[in-house]
């Protein structure tokens, strides 16, 4: 099944923020069907329910799933045909009252085969349930690894093995970890839910090390799948499973059952009771409700555009409608905007209080409240200004007074423990003459430094361009965020397409008069061209998806919502361990 066809990314300079994000969630749409009809009839002969279905049936109804790595895998694997989602979904729901993560093979994909962009989804699923110390809840359905491919998957600390590494060391964090097999599970995937803490599998299912036919390669013996690691096997003669479930439905009920008996959430959410109101679905009531629909978080039940707000932010909303993004930031990235407005639209009202305001003005520090919980926020100024001296800065940029005033507040919301909320429209920091000699490397480093350092949780959000060190010093991947968000508008790359093409053909002309006669003026436009073409394909945010380099591309109006309910997840009581920066530049 063909997930979206068309690599060509749009054309930014006649398309809007809103339109942009309607065709980005219709392809979402194609990409959550899997591999369609014909899996879903495979699984319907097999007595098994769907990945989505199994979603529905685990999650409380009425409760958002708030999606990870959608897009991963896309358009990636070509010579294998379409992965989508690269045959796993990840995400973060309620079941029976309490939050949890899920990781949920879609055996409809390549029969729920790892590749590797899958083993490097599920470590980032693993990564995220530790800093948040989220419940995992693993549906398992998998072939295991995708053999022509295996030696991308195997042997690294960042492949295959390391996910069962993880198993222990989350185990040992005292975090809980609960498999059902639902399906098939050989080979190393076997480890997976016999190192959870809890192993559910359904008759019908098998867990076995070696299926039959290695077992009679590998020593002649001849055997069954039930006897070698059927459901009945495991619950009455290994010993190996804890529960032995009929179907699917008696296994998510099951599952339900014991996620039950946890304690309650130590996070924020617990203060606000997380089985009440937290991210229930509401009716729209706003007079755009009819261009966003579809544009929502997807909930359990029918979708529907807006979320009441969380329980316990006492009703504070923002002092502007959420709606008005789309109106705000443009969608090519060459236009100014305040980034205060968006502020505007995620902050509780009332809440903001910029930190030296009148200092370092391409960036906004400020202290705000989201959804009722506190945070620190690291914006990207995109309007130019004047510094008091009469420099113009260039919106979008980093200079040395912005890198330290952000370098401040950086080190002060570590000193107040306050979680930290980065909003990325960058294009890099300033060069030239007079930039070095300002100490822009010497402010930039220190900036790198501290964000680097910093123990706080870290949330990062690109609203639009992601360049070069930019990425960076405001939190960039690299740089341990707790999640990572994008808008559609988003890019990322080393540096904007128009310089990167024009840097890379001056390379290439470099080489042709090295070698002989310089290149016709019609061959030196058709290399501009091919070349601006092909990076503007990889800055596209959905080639950055695919590789796990962002968690989700979110819809700018739901921006707040998922905000607020990574804020309201962290850990309360917990240490975050000492802030130091080692050597400052100063």
């Amino acid at each position: 099944m063909t997930v979206v066809q068309d690599r060509t990314p749009p054309d930014r300079t006649t398309t809007t923020l809103l339109d942009l994000t309607r065709d980005l969630q219709a392809q979402e749409e194609t990409i959550r069907q899997g591999s369609g009809e014909a899996g879903r009839r495979r699984q319907e002969s097999l007595g098994r329910l769907t990945v989505r279905q199994r979603l529905s049936e685990l999650l409380d109804q009425g409760t958002p799933f708030w999606e990870l790595g959608l897009w991963a895998a896309w358009q990636m694997y070509g010579d294998w045909g379409d992965v989508p989602a690269a045959g796993v979904v990840t995400g973060i729901g309620q079941v029976s009252g309490r939050r949890v993560l899920v990781v949920a093979n879609d055996a409809t994909v390549k029969a729920g085969a790892f590749f590797p962009q899958t083993v490097k989804k599920v470590l980032r699923a693993q990564r995220i349930a530790t800093a948040f110390r989220l419940p995992l809840v693993y549906l398992v359905d998998s072939a295991g690894v995708f053999l022509p491919l295996q030696d991308e998957i195997f042997p690294d600390e960042d492949d295959f093995g390391r996910i069962f590494r993880n198993n222990a060391v989350i185990s040992a964090m005292g975090i809980p970890q609960y498999a059902a097999v639902m399906g098939n599970c050989v080979a190393g995937g076997a480890y997976l839910p016999v190192l959870s803490d809890t192993l559910l599998i359904t008759e019908g299912s098998q867990l076995y090390l070696a299926g039959p036919a290695l077992v009679k390669a590998a020593i002649g013996q001849r055997t069954d799948p039930e006897q070698l690691g059927g459901a009945a096997m495991h619950a009455q003669i290994s010993g190996t499973a804890d529960y032995h479930e009929p179907d699917d439905h008696a296994c998510l009920r099951r599952l339900r059952s014991l996620l039950g008996l946890l304690p309650a959430a130590s996070g924020r959410d617990a203060e606000a009771g997380v089985g009440s109101e937290v991210g229930r679905i509401a009716n729209p009531s706003r007079t755009e409700a009819d261009l966003l629909d579809g544009l929502a978080i997807r909930p359990t039940g029918k979708p529907t555009p807006d979320l009441l707000p969380l329980a316990g932010e006492a009703g504070v909303a923002p002092a502007r409608d959420a709606e008005d993004l789309y109106r705000i930031v443009p969608a090519d990235g060459r236009g100014e905007y305040d980034v205060r407005d968006v502020l505007a639209c995620l902050a509780d009202a009332g809440s903001v209080q910029e930190f030296r305001a009148d200092y370092g003005r391409t960036l906004v520090t400020a202290f705000v409240r989201i959804g009722g919980r506190p945070a620190g926020v690291v914006a990207s100024q995109r309007k130019r200004c004047r510094t008091a001296a009469g420099e113009v800065q260039i919106g979008g940029v980093l200079y040395a007074d912005s890198a330290e005033k952000a370098a401040r507040f950086v080190m002060e919301c570590n000193q107040t423990s306050l979680p930290m909320v980065f909003l990325q429209d960058v294009q890099g920091f300033m060069v030239g003459r007079e930039a070095e000699q300002s100490g822009i490397i010497r402010s930039g480093a220190k900036l790198v430094n501290v964000v680097s350092n910093s123990v706080v949780p870290k949330l990062t959000v690109i609203l639009g361009g992601s360049f070069g060190a930019g990425n960076y010093a405001l939190c960039g991947k690299a740089y341990d965020p707790w999640l990572v968000l994008a808008w559609p508008s988003a890019r990322y790359a080393v540096m904007g397409g128009e310089q990167a093409a024009d840097t890379l053909l001056e390379l290439r002309l470099r080489d042709a008069r090295r070698r002989g006669p310089p290149l016709a003026e019609e061959e030196i436009q058709r290399l501009r061209e091919e070349m601006r073409r092909r990076y503007d394909q990889q800055t596209d945010i959905r080639y950055g998806a695919a590789r796990g380099w962002v968690d989700a591309i979110v819809a700018p109006h739901q921006t707040r919502q998922w905000l607020a309910m990574a804020l309201g997840m962290i850990p309360e009581k917990r240490s975050w361990g000492e802030f130091r920066t080692g050597m400052l530049q100063v």
